[in-house]
């Protein structure tokens, strides 16, 4: 593929303040990474979206409004550019109907209004690509393997041997689904665990795709061959994410996979691979006692490709 004429990104950093299920690194995360993309990587400013729930933010980052970045990204793309996708929040699985699914879950992220973004969404941006561009998902989220749906798996559980470092304290980057029905019903008033009816209900069109056409999605998103989607995902999907906060993250609250990322970032100033970088932000995390494992999921030729397409090499 030649190098990317457009570099496109859209960051979306969720702490959900002032709730029970706030967390504290997840817009530090996506702001250092804004800092990295124009740095390193030679992204345009004006190319780069940053969506987060702060206060005063003039756009939340709702399900709504991460897919509306997400597709005028994909729509702008042409052959040869470089999409980047960087989400640090909380992310859930949600009950599959699909057979043989290897945990019988589905993998989603949870936006700051709760209407999911599912791995069925993904992969539909992932088909609207343009011939010769590519989409980088990099999730620092809950249970955040597969993502992207039937892409295939690189580095996770069926591939690499996972080593399990000692424990230390941080906060799951994780809303169980029975939270996130209590939240729908008490929005909905409806008396159903199906959470397609609580999110039909109150989001209707903007739901999720997986709700939408439930019946259709076997027929819409079935192929299986290679394709320009490229997951690294900050955890195997039947894993938690890290948010360390300020005292657990030595003066300053971090996504533990986002920060690893970085540092990997910051070592190495040559170009890295995908597989590299997951790899190494593995050694990280293990070195520094947090037991969760990135994965990376994409097709053959992708594994090995640079990240980011990056440009000529300087002083980083």
């Amino acid at each position: 593929m030649d190098k990317g004429k457009k570099r496109l990104a859209v960051l979306v950093g969720c702490n959900y303040p002032n709730t029970q299920h706030e967390l504290h690194g997840c817009i530090n995360d996506v702001v250092a990474m804004r800092e990295v993309l124009l740095e390193r990587f030679g992204f345009d400013p004006s190319h780069v979206e940053l969506l987060t729930d702060a206060l005063g933010s003039s756009v939340m980052p709702t399900g709504v409004n991460i897919k509306a970045a997400l597709t005028k990204m994909v729509n702008l793309a042409e052959a040869g550019d470089v999409l980047f996708f960087h989400y640090s929040g909380h992310g859930t699985r949600i009950p599959s109907l699909k057979p043989g699914h290897p945990f019988r879950q589905d993998e989603a992220i949870v936006p700051c209004d709760f209407n999911l973004i599912t791995d069925v969404d993904f992969k539909q941006l992932v088909n609207q690509l343009p011939k010769g561009a590519s989409l980088t998902i990099l999730s620092d989220s809950c249970h955040s393997g597969r993502l992207i749906d039937k892409e295939k798996e690189q580095i996770g559980p069926s591939t690499v041997k996972n080593t399990t470092p000692p424990p230390v304290s941080y906060r799951a980057k994780s809303i169980p689904m029975e939270s996130i029905l209590e939240h729908l019903t008490s929005l909905t008033n409806i008396n159903t665990s199906d959470i397609g009816t609580h999110l039909l209900e109150y989001f209707g069109a903007d739901a999720s795709l997986k709700f939408r056409i439930p019946f259709l999605e076997s027929d819409l998103f079935e192929s299986l061959k290679p394709d320009e989607g490229i997951l690294l995902s900050g955890c195997q999907a039947n894993e938690t994410s890290a948010d360390m906060n300020a005292i657990e993250g030595g003066g300053k609250a971090y996504g533990a996979f986002s920060n690893a990322v970085q540092m990997v970032l910051k070592q190495n100033s040559g170009a890295l691979s995908n597989r590299e970088v997951v790899m190494m932000a593995r050694e990280v995390l293990e070195a520094q006692g947090i037991e969760q494992h990135p994965c990376l999921y994409c097709s053959d030729g992708n594994a090995d490709t640079t990240f980011l397409w990056q440009p000529e090499v300087e002083p980083y």
